[in-house]
């Protein structure tokens, strides 16, 4: 065994904080210990004091975990994390109670720092002591085995003049959901080093329940708390414990054998550590001197799950359990390897920082190094070396295991930072098929219903998402062959670390049919004087692996590509992965989706060299893309449609990231850019004109036009804290804003990036980064609530496609220039600001509805640039307005067909009426803007464009809940009235307008009476 003592400890801390950066915003959330799915614990309000409340599991219930610190010279305690402190009385026990000064959190990709200041005792001139907790939950792309150890390390930092004193304690909320489970607990000392030994505490439910959680934490398994030999330990009541440190600064190295319930006279199990600084620093006690001391938390289990593999129901083990004969030996190694982890893990959050920081901005670097450990978090290594497994649970959605729609998203993760760990997760799914008990041509939506039983579904009852999950995994599939493909010194790999290690040679592949063309090295590789580190993804045999792994499967490829063949292009009645949003036919999306999984099989069949499948299935995708242009896009050609026919409607068509990462969208078009947008002058603009028929571009898949004018449509559609899913909600999903946004122009692109930043210092969950949430009021949850998912690997994306296509990949979306959406419309000539040019759409055949929002962007244009009013009283009306809209939608959508939910309804659309006629006074008694106060004022009108057509929609949809109520003829009365304001406040602000554009302004505002004339319509027919 090798050495290891303080001194490395210290250096290993102090690099810690090295090299965790400035953090620039801040979650509510914040992990802390983070491996699995039962090694959860996560900072439960990051934005104040750590000792505010327990650190908490990620579903919210507590864990109990405290830090104390203790300064021996004034006999004062300091909590640091967790309420010990309510286990303390200060009147009278020979302690003094006191709190320090929390200077905050600083993170990255695997650690989180807090830190604090404590004063020095006794008004002396040592100055303030620092202390900091860092919890270090290691990612190491480049060693699966340290990836796959169910461990964290906790070390303890200190700097100072004085002597402090510091004592954590863990209890049974570690071992078991049931608070009233009974535990069991044993401490061992083990010897490393000749007389080195460490110090461990073993904690795990009395009776175990094998597979089974209770509030999703796991009822079998053991908690490791281990530390160095120098710290003082025992096991008692909490209260007893953490009273006898704060009046002695130390344990008396007891154990309390009485095992009882978790909360039955609550038994914890702690350490204290001493640091004597005092007797460091030199004569004058203002010295600051350092030392720290380590900790590693484990939660061990074996089994992890069971799973209906090939040979039938099996008991699967934990990877790590090939490398190591006992829990002991696991435990001692990861304790002694806290150098190397930390070394591999500082390489990982550098270079994703890095590349984060370059791709996006501090926001984005923060962003991605908030999602890289809730991504690990979901997930659980089993299997062998020769053949690995990656099992993932969907986590606070549902419990489905193994759900391919929730590995999909998370994926841009796993191409970045390691790509085998993506063919690890989609083993189990394809080993279960290819074995005959999934019995539906299409592909399984998960592999058990409740994690961590991968029991399957043998019935073929599993939730019915048969287009997405197709179109998933052959996306899914052909990125991983991709993987293989670049990295032969002249292109950029996928991952940076694919290609560092000894590659494998075909031999070796072919040595065992039963051995997967993705198993770890028989003896894992020392670089650097590194042990356990993988061999290289990319070599010299790369296309051999990809070729090998296709063949075993591709039966199962094909069979998937024929059901969207005749099932993508118009999607039945059903669910895409957005399942809260509810059934749905000929989702334009979901489509798109299925299509370029057709296109995928497509090149997945040039690689196993079946030409005739290939030319087969390249045909059928080009002439279902065409045909998905003409059913898929607006009339006029400015959107995607959620529904092929539901007109008036739009989506986010997050679909097209797949497109651009599987490089069918090649380098040399100008992607989300459009080349009107680098001179936004009118003068050099042509009409829009009618969609008559499809185009496309021969170089790409997907025509460039319709990444630009996605991108446009977002530019105007965004709301507070982001882009919304569609036209039906206000709420959003970061992962396909992240996936949208990838393929955006840049100033798109940033504007999504910056109001998730927004979003992620504002919103009022209390949960780990949900990616479900609205966009405006408080960015709270919609219902229902989502967090902790791993599908915020997608906040990766654009670190995939930037190494995507041998490193081409994001280059046709960089191209900077798309002018703010008011610009699109019109724009002062830059010789005069007193002539403007006035670019008006036209309109052949559209809907109302589509008129109304063309209209609604063309008439608050125009405002922006020729009405001169008071812009600080204008844009207050306007944001009345937009609430009231916001708040009436909300009603509408949760109306469930009762008189009690129609009550709100009413008192909203009065509500909304009141604000529609006080902005028409408002506009009477305006004074004129600047132009500067009317570029605010337009940008206040295009966030509520997209609000007012949900609104009208949904309360069409509604009409059928309000005509069994008898309510119709109401709702008709109330968008009467409303019309009407609206018609009195257009000619308000029409009469602000300069005379020679009043007929045009009047001729816009004709929209909105095209909109509300269809709503009425349909409400007439009651």
């Amino acid at each position: 065994m090798r050495s290891f003592d303080a001194t490395t400890v210290l250096a290993v801390a102090a690099s810690l904080l090295g090299y965790t950066s400035a953090s620039t915003l801040t979650p509510p959330v914040l992990p802390l210990i983070v491996r699995n799915p039962y090694l959860s614990t996560w900072l439960a309000n990051a934005r104040e004091e750590p000792w505010s409340k327990w650190p908490m599991f990620y579903t919210g219930s507590s864990m109990g975990m405290s830090v104390l610190a203790s300064v021996p010279e004034s006999s004062t305690v300091y909590p640091l994390l967790g309420r010990a402190h309510d286990s303390l009385d200060d009147d009278g026990h020979h302690y003094n109670l006191s709190y320090p000064t929390y200077r905050g959190a600083q993170y990255d990709a695997s650690t989180t720092n807090l830190t604090y200041s404590i004063p020095c005792p006794n008004d002396s001139k040592g100055g303030e002591a620092e202390l900091t907790l860092s919890f270090l939950s290691p990612i190491t792309p480049t060693s699966t085995l340290r990836q796959s150890i169910p461990a964290s390390y906790l070390s303890v930092f200190v700097k100072g003049s004085f002597n402090l004193d510091v004592y954590i304690d863990l209890n049974g909320q570690w071992v078991s959901g049931d608070r009233g489970s009974d535990i069991v607990w044993s401490f061992s000392e083990t010897d490393f080093d000749d007389a080195k030994r460490l110090k461990t505490w073993k904690v795990k439910r009395r009776t175990e329940q094998l597979f089974t959680e209770v509030g999703d934490q796991a009822e079998w398994g053991t908690l490791h708390f281990t530390g160095p030999a120098d710290v003082h330990h025992e096991a008692g009541t909490s209260a007893i414990l953490r009273q006898r440190f704060s009046k002695t600064g130390t344990l008396q190295n007891r154990v309390d054998n009485e095992f009882r319930g978790i909360m039955q006279e609550e038994p914890v199990f702690a350490f204290s550590k001493s640091f004597n600084l005092s007797a460091k620093s030199s004569s004058s006690s203002s010295e600051q001197v350092e030392d720290s001391v380590l900790f590693t938390i484990a939660h061990i289990q074996d089994p992890v799950t069971q799973f209906a593999s090939a040979r039938g129901l099996t008991y699967m083990r934990p990877l790590w359990e090939s490398y190591f004969y006992s829990h002991e030996a696991l435990i001692t190694y990861h304790y002694l390897d806290f150098k190397h982890a930390t070394a591999l893990a500082a390489n990982y959050s550098e270079q994703s920082a890095y590349d984060a920081y370059q791709s996006g901005s501090d926001n984005y670097q923060d962003i991605v190094a908030l999602s890289a450990r809730q991504v690990m978090g979901a997930t659980s290594f089993s299997g062998t070396p020769e053949n690995p497994i990656l099992f993932l649970k969907e986590i606070s959605s549902n419990g489905n295991s193994q759900t391919v729609d929730v590995i999909f998203p998370a994926f841009p993760f796993f191409l970045y930072t390691n790509p085998r760990w993506l063919a690890y997760l989609l083993e189990p799914l394809l080993e279960h098929m290819l074995s005959g008990q999934y019995p539906n041509q299409y592909t399984m939506h998960d592999l058990g219903t409740h994690f961590p039983n991968l029991t399957g579904h043998a019935d073929g009852r599993d939730e019915y998402m048969p287009v997405e999950e197709c179109g998933d995994m052959l996306i899914m599939g052909l990125a991983l062959v991709n993987s293989l493909s670049y990295g032969d010194g002249k292109e950029m790999a996928g991952s940076l670390w694919s290609s560092l290690g000894e590659g494998k040679s075909i031999d070796a592949l072919e040595a065992a049919n039963d051995v997967s063309p993705f198993a770890l090295p028989a003896a894992l590789e020392t670089r650097e004087g590194v042990f356990g580190l993988d061999d290289a993804w990319l070599s010299a045999t790369s296309d051999h692996t990809a070729k090998k792994w296709l063949s075993r499967s591709y039966p199962l490829w094909k069979q998937w590509t024929s059901y969207l063949e005749e099932f993508s292009l118009e999607p039945q009645n059903q669910l895409s992965t957005d399942d809260f949003a509810g059934w749905l036919a000929l989702q334009t999306n979901l489509a798109l989706k299925g299509i370029i999984g057709i296109k995928a099989m497509s090149q997945l069949a040039e690689v196993m060299g079946e030409e005739k499948d290939a030319k087969y299935y390249r045909n059928v995708s080009e002439t279902y893309v065409k045909k998905w242009e003409e059913y898929g896009m607006s009339r006029d050609g400015g959107r995607a449609k959620l529904a092929y026919d539901w007109y008036g409607s739009w989506t986010t068509l997050y679909s097209l990231y797949a497109d651009a990462l599987l490089c069918f969208h090649p380098e040399g078009s100008n992607g989300g850019s459009d080349s009107t947008d680098q001179n936004p002058l009118v003068t050099d603009q042509q009409p829009l004109a009618g969609h008559n028929s499809p185009s496309n571009d021969s170089a790409n898949f997907i025509p460039d036009h319709i990444y630009t004018t996605q991108s446009r449509w977002y530019a105007t559609a965004m709301q507070k804290y982001g882009l919304p899913l569609d036209s039906r909600h206000l709420y959003t999903k970061s992962d396909w804003e992240f996936q949208a946004a990838a393929v955006a122009s840049e100033d798109t692109r940033t504007e999504i990036l910056d109001r998730v930043a927004k979003w992620l210092n504002e919103t009022v969950t209390d949960r780990p980064f949900t990616d479900l949430y609205v966009t405006e009021r408080k960015g709270g949850f919609p219902g229902p609530n989502f967090f902790a998912r791993p599908v915020v690997g997608s906040h990766f994306a654009f670190l995939a496609l930037e190494r995507a296509c041998g490193g081409t990949g994001a280059r046709a979306f960089r191209t900077s220039g798309q002018s703010h959406p008011i610009e699109v419309l019109l724009h002062p000539p830059q010789s005069t600001h007193n002539q403007i040019f006035v670019f008006l759409p036209t309109f052949q055949s559209h809907s109302p509805k589509e008129m109304m929002l063309a209209y609604t962007a063309a008439f608050f244009g125009l405002l922006a640039s020729t009405v001169y009013a008071d812009g600080a009283a204008i844009l207050k009306s306007l944001d009345e307005i937009s609430a009231s809209t916001n708040k009436l939608n909300d009603a509408v959508v949760s109306f469930k067909g009762d008189f009690p939910g129609a009550l709100p309804i009413a008192a909203d659309s009065i509500a909304l009426l009141e604000d529609i006629k006080s902005g028409t006074k408002t506009a009477k008694a305006s004074d004129p803007l600047t132009f500067d106060e009317t570029i605010k004022v337009a940008g206040a009108t295009f966030s509520l464009q997209s609000t007012v057509n949900m609104t009208l929609a949904n309360i069409e949809d509604a009409k059928p809940k309000f005509d069994k109520l008898l309510l119709s003829p109401v709702i008709l009365g109330n968008l009467k009235l409303d019309k009407s304001a609206t018609d009195d406040f257009s000619m308000a602000v029409t009469e602000k307008v300069p005379e020679n554009l009043q007929a045009t302004a009047e001729q816009l505002t004709a929209g909105f009476d095209a909109a509300f004339d269809e709503a009425i319509a349909t409400y007439k027919s009651f």
